[in-house]
């Protein structure tokens, strides 16, 4: 629990916090969104103290542990069980089977706990200092995009495992899909302060959306009103018998608040360029074998036929082949086996982040872009424009631009050659949510055929009509949605996740009295849990009864006035009707979030129950 009030900081003329204030109480679960560059991780920093501010104050509570997750990577240990078990406390240092039951959750397999940590790549490194994090007994978690390096079945655990912690937490993640099924509130820093909501990332939107649409209609008011004063104040200034009259709308006017118009934010506003195809048939691959060494065959006698404006989505486990499968579709691997087979006029643009260092260091952005298009200098202007490099910043060098910069960079890239398919490997890696979602609406508008490569579930529910699987060590293509494929078919980690930590562990057993205590602790646990959420739910239905109620009161008065001529009920009716129907909707989305969280809850603690008999 901590409380944050009217924290300010800047730098230079940079204003990022500007007196901003909210709280986080006991067992919520708080995502914290905005734009990149607006000071999440910033604020982060600020609460563990490795980070300054100028003026305002945070309050945590004494001995209140906090555990963050750092991109920094220290390890003293031989091996990976032994390093993630050394968080955990002294009267439980025989518990390594909690060590190991997040390593699996997190992809490492049984094989892998002896191995040193060392031994693993950057990605696998920051895994095992999340496994820490999730392990040590923190009362409050900061994950700063914990989500970065873990693919979707991993991805898909630490979403089950953080609904279930019974502390606090701070989430940023770029993922809306993953924030809204963990989180309890939301926090937006916009314009420099925090705005917090219960409940997630629509409910915010929505909620900041309203407030400012009601702002700029007042200030709009406000500014009519004070001209329409400075007007009778010039045109009667002189006339003695209106002297008090011209006095008393000076006064008004200095006193009369000063709204300022909101600037606009900016963010990624951009579409792709399609060329027109002809034919139906993009490309196709035959019996497609592939591996970098004879005994890791990552891909096998795998077929494909690519049609014309295709939604592909590729997903798995990382290291299993999925950005291997692209870069053979995009021409810069050969198979060893099999083929593939292009149409002649086929056009390819390939995304892919490691190509950021063919980046020339010395060019400017422009540059960059422009030599994609060099007949049409304005349109790689406008790109420029749309991936937030307007003005002087285009003229910005490649070498002072941070990652997430050049990410963008290579997109704009992209956009400024016409093509028939689009190549997309990990697109949404350094955008924030507005981003994301900008480029989902591009690829959905986008008229020839798409390729990605994603661990990300906003983007797979948006936009996958077919999925290329890399899991239960095969590729497999599957003709339907996301959601279709977990319905049908799901991970086979995900069936097989208790089993392996089963076999992993080591089982205690309990005597009788210690089951009844553990059975009373629990019985006592579930009802702390859903008491509230019970309440909360009667609530909204009681809420929803009353609205539906007045809305369909107004539909009868509505109906007598248009027997009554009542021009004035007519007008202002549908008005109130609006409004009740807007805070209704606001209603069901939080009757729907509350629900889902209770179910959850109700089947964790089912499952403990059950845990318990056997």
């Amino acid at each position: 629990m901590i409380t944050i009030n009217n924290l300010s900081k800047s730098y230079g003329t940079r204003v990022l916090f500007d007196n901003l204030s909210f709280s986080v109480g006991k067992g919520e679960k708080v995502g914290l969104v905005g734009r990149n560059g607006y000071g999440k991780t910033t604020l982060l920093k600020m609460i563990t103290g490795e980070a300054e501010y100028d003026s305002g104050e945070i309050q945590i509570p004494k001995n209140y542990k906090i555990g963050y997750l750092k991109q920094h990577l220290d390890f003293t240990y031989k091996t990976i069980i032994e390093e993630v078990a050394s968080v955990l406390p002294k009267e439980e240092t025989d518990n390594k089977w909690k060590a190991e039951k997040i390593l699996f959750g997190l992809g490492f397999s049984k094989e892998d706990l002896q191995k040193d940590p060392l031994f693993f790549s950057g990605g696998y490194k920051i895994r095992l200092n999340l496994a820490k994090i999730l392990l040590s007994d923190a009362d409050m978690l900061l994950l700063d995009e914990p989500n970065n390096y873990l693919d979707i079945v991993a991805i898909r655990w630490l979403i089950k495992f953080l609904k279930n912690i019974k502390g606090e937490l701070i989430l940023i993640t770029h993922d809306r899909s993953f924030m809204d099924q963990v989180v309890t509130h939301t926090v937006a820093i916009h314009r420099n302060k925090a705005k917090k909501v219960e409940g997630n990332t629509q409910k915010l939107y929505e909620q900041i959306a309203k407030e400012e649409e009601i702002y700029e209609k007042t200030r709009v008011n406000i500014e009519k009103r004070r001209k329409k004063t400075e007007l009778f104040i010039r045109r009667f200034r002189a006339k003695a018998r209106l002297a008090g009259m011209v006095q008393s709308r000076i006064k008004c006017l200095e006193k009369q608040e000063d709204m300022q118009q909101l600037t606009e934010l900016e963010t990624l506003d951009f579409s792709f360029n399609n060329l027109e195809f002809s034919a139906n048939k993009m490309l196709s691959t035959y019996s497609l074998k592939f591996g970098y060494t004879p005994e890791d065959i990552l891909i096998n006698d795998f077929n494909l036929d690519v049609l014309k404006k295709e939604r592909i989505c590729v997903i798995g486990k990382n290291g299993k082949g999925k950005s291997t499968l692209l870069k053979l579709l995009a021409g810069r691997l050969q198979p060893i086996e099999g083929n593939i087979k292009k149409h002649p006029e086929l056009e390819i643009g390939y995304f892919i982040q490691s190509d950021v260092v063919q980046l020339n260091d010395e060019s400017t952005i422009y540059e960059s872009i422009v030599s994609e298009t060099p007949k049409f200098p304005q349109i790689a202007r406008n790109i420029c424009g749309a991936m937030m490099f307007g003005g002087d910043d285009m003229m910005k060098k490649i070498k002072v631009l941070s990652g997430g910069e050049k990410s963008r960079v290579l997109l704009g890239k992209i956009l400024a050659k016409p093509v028939h398919l689009l190549l997309l490997d990990e697109p949404t890696n350094h955008l924030d949510l507005e981003s994301t979602e900008s480029l989902i609406d591009a690829i959905n508008e986008f008229e020839g055929s798409i390729i990605i490569v994603t661990h990300n579930e906003q983007l797979l529910n948006s936009v996958a009509q077919k999925l290329i699987i890399f899991d239960r060590n095969k590729v497999t293509f599957f003709n339907g949605t996301y959601s279709d494929f977990l319905n049908s078919c799901g991970w086979e980690d995900e069936s097989d996740e208790i089993k392996a930590t089963a076999k992993s562990s080591e089982k205690k057993l309990y005597t009788k009295e210690e089951v009844k205590k553990i059975r009373a602790k629990l019985i006592q646990e579930k009802s702390k849990a859903l008491k509230p959420l019970e309440l909360k739910i009667k609530e909204l239905e009681k809420q929803i009864q009353e609205k539906e109620l007045e809305i369909e009161n107004i539909t009868k008065l509505l109906v007598k006035a248009c027997e009554e001529n009542d021009l004035q009920f007519l007008a202002e009716g549908p008005k109130q009707s609006k409004e009740i129907k807007q805070n209704l909707e606001l209603l069901y989305n939080e009757l729907m979030m509350n629900t889902e969280i209770f179910e959850e809850k109700e089947k964790y603690y089912e499952k403990e129950f059950n845990n318990i008999k056997n």
